[in-house]
């Protein structure tokens, strides 16, 4: 298994997990060209992309998501409510309906309900044999009943939007603050410290850090926040990346 983040911020998100057996975008929150281009450096072609999974439908996760299948006719898995907000989709024949899990092959997708201001959000765990990601953006807070589902993977895609004190004294105006630090918004650098020093295991290899806000965070406080937690709670692990809004990360092989 193979990970590239393509994009990742309030202007577009998309990732790219490559299995033994598919190519596979979750979200498609850039423009068609942004992500061809992003994917030849990846060494894969748009053309041979075979399933999208969206998160949820806010236009930062799906830009491209409408384009995309009328050039590429990608197979689409998505919840019913989702599927209910793209009203683009209504004739779309390449649609997989997500419950909870779904089998291709000899991967496993495990969704996990989050909470965001949409009608409905997923975040997901991919495992093929003995690799695993799980995927978990824009959500305001997650179950600890799930903490069991995602504990203990190799990859770790997790949101860390914004530093509180960044928050509280920017220039947002009042509502918006409420609605990024409320439970249907984002999780902050404190929260997402919180949240992987409970699910990250002997296993894990690696932390890439998601959705950062370009007002209030950058990627050396979120970081700096995460390794300073886990020292507080006497976790050793220091393999944390940052994803950016217009560069890919570096290829995680598993």
């Amino acid at each position: 298994m193979e990970v590239v983040v393509l994009a990742s911020g309030s202007k577009g998100n998309s990732t790219l997990i490559k299995t033994k057996e598919h190519k596979i975008l979750v979200d498609a929150g850039m423009s068609v060209k942004y992500l061809e281009d992003k994917l030849r450096l990846a060494e894969v072609l748009i053309k041979d992309i075979d399933y999208i999974f969206i998160t949820h439908t806010h236009n930062d996760h799906v830009k491209a998501l409408n384009n995309l299948i009328k050039k590429y006719n990608p197979k689409i898995v998505l919840t019913e409510k989702m599927y209910a907000d793209l009203k683009f989709l209504k004739n779309y024949e390449h649609i997989i309906m997500l419950e909870e899990n779904i089998t291709l092959g000899n991967l496993v997708v495990e969704s996990i309900p989050t909470s965001h201001d949409t009608s409905d959000s997923r975040g997901y765990c991919f495992t093929e044999d003995d690799d695993s990601v799980v995927i978990i953006t824009d959500t305001g807070y997650l179950n600890r009943k799930y903490f069991k589902k995602i504990s203990n993977k190799k990859i770790y895609i997790f949101e860390s939007n914004h530093d509180i004190e960044m928050l509280q004294n920017g220039k947002y105006p009042g509502w918006l603050k409420n609605r990024v630090y409320g439970p249907i918004g984002h999780l902050s650098n404190k929260e997402a410290s919180f949240y992987l020093s409970k699910i990250i295991g002997p296993n894990t290899k690696q932390i890439i850090l998601a959705h950062l806000s370009e007002e209030n965070n950058s990627p050396e406080i979120a970081i700096e926040n995460i390794k300073n937690y886990f020292i507080q709670k006497n976790i050793v692990f220091t393999n944390i990346v940052a994803a950016k809004q217009f560069e890919i990360t570096e290829s995680t092989m598993l």
